[in-house]
């Protein structure tokens, strides 16, 4: 399959002043195209060209760099737009999800001072993740594109930590944006989709 840049699944302008238009147009129209490009000219003769996204992350992970990077970003990018929407975060969280970030995680409020926490220490650049591993969530962090599923586990909630994503808006306070993403942006509708669906 051929990778496609999405469309936001909100207005540009849609995140501020947690997220700026200006930011949302170099990550979204240069970065996240710049690895469907990239990642559309390095799938040719991969030999992973008819498999899934999800596929060639895994397929391309420890074999194939360049594609691997491009994918990786492109995968974990297609989630992250729609793991934000205005005026979400704050502690409004599916009962099935909190129930079970109550039970593996130690509650709401651990959960994301752990999430932040993995998200502030991640050396250079990479995300932060809330994901389900052998039937439990955890949270973890990765460096550049990795993510969680090629460490065997499905991602339900990530936020990425390269400066690209909150330089524009938070300079170098990158502890200050992962609090206003848990804060004021999270989707937590779409990580509960996500959590049920790999929980299944």
């Amino acid at each position: 399959m051929s990778f496609t840049l999405p469309e936001l699944p909100y207005a540009y302008d849609a995140l501020a002043p947690h997220m700026s238009r200006e930011t949302l147009e170099y990550h979204h129209d240069k970065h996240h195209k710049a690895y469907v490009d990239n990642g559309n000219k390095l799938l040719v003769g991969s030999g992973l060209e008819d498999k899934s996204l999800e596929e060639i992350v895994k397929g391309s992970f420890g074999k194939n760099a360049g594609l691997f990077n491009n994918a990786g970003q492109h995968y974990n990018h297609m989630h992250f737009w729609k793991w934000m929407k205005p005026n979400g975060g704050g502690d409004k969280i599916p009962g099935k999800l909190k129930a079970k970030i109550d039970s593996d995680l130690g509650g709401v409020a651990k959960m994301k001072e752990d999430f932040a926490a993995a998200g502030a220490t991640q050396f250079g650049s990479g995300w932060c993740w809330l994901a389900v591993k052998d039937g439990k969530l955890i949270v973890s962090k990765t460096p550049n594109g990795e993510n969680p599923l090629v460490h065997g586990a499905i991602p339900v909630l990530g936020c990425d930590v390269w400066e690209h994503s909150y330089y524009i808006d938070y300079r170098n306070r990158r502890p200050d944006y992962l609090k206003a993403f848990l804060d004021h942006l999270v989707n937590w509708d779409y990580v509960e989709e996500l959590y049920s669906a790999a929980a299944k």
